[in-house]
């Protein structure tokens, strides 16, 4: 593409002249070897790549995007933010395809994988392809892409809708983190709508304040970049979020189960394996039978009923969608049965999201409830004594374990979490490894409990001194029942 046609929609100015250049690739990493690229130059907070751009100069860059005039003998063009401004280059180097997709994006603190989930079902469920971005990984026309990041970044983002476009999807559901907008990596995408599922503490060690972290998530509901929105009316924020876009003129639409809300539900039967509901979303019925448990999972199940309902979809597509998808890897998914106890794995990894997951399993639970968890390393630590008191009421026996502790001792971690714990309870073990923690708690079993083992639901990893080891939680579940060998079964 002509350097000229990529940057013609771009507010900046020109310094070392105005040389057309053909522009074969983008770029944001100099040590990379990119022929005929265009670099842009991003500012984060350990490096700033304007430091670099003659490196990437002899790495194959032809010309520089960049905040500052830098002594470069290649065309160089200066805007005021080139974060903002590399999702709006990397949209029209891939040909703006969010403008020829349906994309929907979904934010929250809770709730984001499975809303999209359930979304993407309903769409199929009418006949529509559908590509899904988001924690779990990339999926769309039958490819399958490993996790990296919950929202890729702008040139990767882009490069992947332009494919999905090229493959015949049409419907894109899509995670958008506080880190994502904080970072402008959805400038350039075109949404036809956005969906807030909720607020609660989490990322306070980026963020460092609460207001910081609700300010990245409510980027996404300017007018600019969401032209409706699908709103929880139950929560705070999302009433904030509403009467920010009534003054403003934006379309925003209301889900929630205590407050009036344009989509409620009736909870008409509720166990251990499954919710019963009657939707009612803008006067359209439609009955579900989902197979996850807890009302925050109606929640998510509201939200991708709302959005697709005034996106198009009918009735009759919202039922089977939501009926059929039987759970989403790692979010409150059984996984085996051992010793007639039942053995769950979930994301959960906020005192919010602990604390649903733990009510939604105790309404139902004949014998103990008991719950394996422990919480990152160089993360938010002001949640981990939150989360030891949310176990501690709700739980009859926690195992307090590693998750991934990247370059903290895991022993520190769990001793800020035993600071919560401790006042309300005694009855925990710690075992630091975490392989270790679950055939303890396995073995711990007896017929009628429950297990929640929390914190890492899908993830294939676990992070410990810069190295990710392969851990899968359910997959462990798996090959230590196989040694255990008698009354167990997988879930399938």
């Amino acid at each position: 593409m002509r350097l000229s046609r990529l940057l013609s929609e771009i507010e900046g100015e020109w310094v070392s002249g105005k040389e057309e250049r053909d522009i074969l690739a983008l770029n944001t990493d100099s040590r990379v070897k990119s022929e005929g690229s265009l670099f842009v130059c991003l500012a984060g907070s350990n490096s700033d790549s304007h430091e670099y751009a003659r490196e990437a100069i002899r790495n194959g860059a032809v010309a520089i995007l960049s905040e500052r005039v830098l002594k470069v003998a290649v065309p160089q063009f200066i805007v005021a933010d080139t974060r903002k401004a590399l999702g709006e280059v990397a949209s029209v180097f891939f040909g703006e395809p969010s403008k020829r997709l349906k994309v929907v994006g979904i934010t929250g603190t809770n709730g984001k994988t499975t809303t999209a989930h359930m979304l993407a079902e309903i769409w199929r469920q009418e006949g529509r392809k559908v590509g899904v971005i988001g924690t779990l990984g990339i999926a769309y026309a039958g490819k399958s892409l490993p996790p990296t990041l919950t929202t890729p970044d702008p040139i990767a983002l882009q490069e992947t809708l332009a494919d999905m476009l090229l493959r015949g999807v049409e419907y894109v559901v899509m995670e958008v983190s506080a880190h994502a907008l904080f970072y402008k990596k959805t400038e350039g995408v075109h949404f036809s709508a956005c969906i807030f599922t909720n607020f609660t503490q989490d990322h306070l060690d980026f963020f460092h304040t609460m207001k910081e972290y609700k300010c990245a998530k409510m980027r996404l509901f300017s007018l600019a970049a969401c032209p409706l929105a699908v709103v929880n009316g139950d929560e705070e924020m999302g009433r904030e979020i509403g009467k920010f876009r009534q003054r403003e003129g934006g379309k925003t639409l209301f889900y929630g189960l205590n407050n009036p809300a344009d989509s409620f539900a009736i909870i008409t039967d509720e166990t251990l394996y499954g919710t019963e509901c009657m939707l009612n979303i803008n006067d359209k019925l439609c009955r579900i039978s989902l197979s996850m448990t807890g009302q925050h999972n109606v929640y998510n199940a509201l939200a991708a009923a709302a959005c697709a309902v005034e996106m198009g979809a009918d009735a009759g597509a919202v039922s089977a969608g939501l009926t059929l998808l039987r759970g989403v890897k790692g979010r409150l998914e059984k996984v085996a049965s051992y010793q007639g106890a039942d053995v769950y794995v979930d994301f959960a990894h906020t005192s919010d999201g602990l604390e649903k997951s733990l009510e939604s399993l105790k309404k139902y639970c004949k014998g103990r409830l008991i719950c394996l968890f422990g919480c990152g390393g160089n993360r938010d630590k002001t949640k981990r004594p939150t989360m030891g008191e949310v176990a501690a009421k709700k739980t009859d026996f926690c195992v307090l374990t590693s998750d991934n502790p990247r370059y903290e001792d895991p022993l520190d971690i769990i001793a800020d979490i035993e600071k919560g714990y401790r006042r309300f309870s005694s009855r925990y073990v710690v075992i630091p490894d975490r392989q270790k923690a679950i055939d303890y708690a396995l073995d711990f079993l007896r017929k009628g409990d429950v297990l929640l083992i929390a914190g890492k639901g899908g993830e294939e990893y676990q992070e410990i001194m810069g190295i990710k080891y392969v851990f899968n939680d359910h997959t462990v579940v798996e090959e230590l029942l196989e040694r255990k060998g008698k009354n167990s079964f997988f879930k399938e």
